[in-house]
């Protein structure tokens, strides 16, 4: 959680207005009841926004932040604290960085006396707000929910994919390997028997095979037996 002051006259504030964190007051604002000098509080509740604000069918993009004005022109202990308003014609513009925009995205504004107020968001990050109180930006639960579920379906879908584009990938990869050792078991077969025995080669058609040196026997005469 984060707590800041701002210390302003009132005077200043309705000539040249005020910037002060994440909002943007304009000039010609004044504070109600008037006081000549007043206190402006941001707050950002960080991780603890869900413990002091809930919205039924609605979850919070961005963090609650806060701003609240206080009579600051006395300092009597016995006064207390006087909740101010912010009046003006100009809106003020409260600003939420790294916000994405979504369907179904809603400014929220929680005010002092427990009224809700839901309005369109400006641009990309911007909400409009006449007074102070506390802001944040909500999404429907249900488009929330829908948006997980597409997400993780879309990753295991793409999980998958990769999977079996993997497996072939692998298959691929086994079969030439294969292949590779078939033919060197051929060759070095090949190289063996070229060592053992050397023999003539002939063409068959287009292929070509091994073919042993014919001996033919000599031819001998019949009377040469006789005596």
């Amino acid at each position: 959680m984060e707590v800041s002051i701002l210390r302003i006259r009132t005077r200043s504030l309705w000539t040249k207005g005020a910037n002060f964190s994440f909002f943007d007051i304009p000039p010609m604002i004044l504070p109600w009841p008037f006081s000549r000098r007043v206190d402006l509080v941001y707050q950002n509740l960080g991780n603890w926004s869900t413990l002091y604000y809930n919205m039924s069918n609605y979850t919070f993009v961005v963090s609650v932040i806060g701003l609240l004005a206080y009579d600051s022109s006395t300092s009597s202990p016995h006064y207390g604290l006087v909740e101010l308003n912010l009046m003006g014609n100009n809106p003020i513009v409260v600003r939420f960085p790294n916000v994405s925009l979504s369907v179904g995205m809603k400014c929220v504004r929680f005010s002092t006396n427990g009224t809700v107020e839901l309005s369109n968001v400006t641009g990309i990050n911007l909400c409009m707000a006449r007074g102070h109180g506390h802001f944040s930006i909500v999404v429907p639960s249900r488009l929330s929910d829908k948006t997980t579920k597409e997400s993780v379906l879309k990753w295991w879908v793409i999980g998958f994919t990769g999977g079996i584009v993997g497996l072939i990938l692998l298959l691929v990869l086994v079969i030439m390997v294969c292949k590779l050792i078939k033919g060197e078991k051929i060759k070095k077969m090949e190289r063996q028997s070229e060592r053992s025995e050397v023999l003539d080669t002939i063409w068959n058609g287009r292929s070509k095979m091994p073919s042993a040196s014919g001996t033919r026997t000599q031819p001998e005469f019949e009377s040469s037996y006789v005596t």
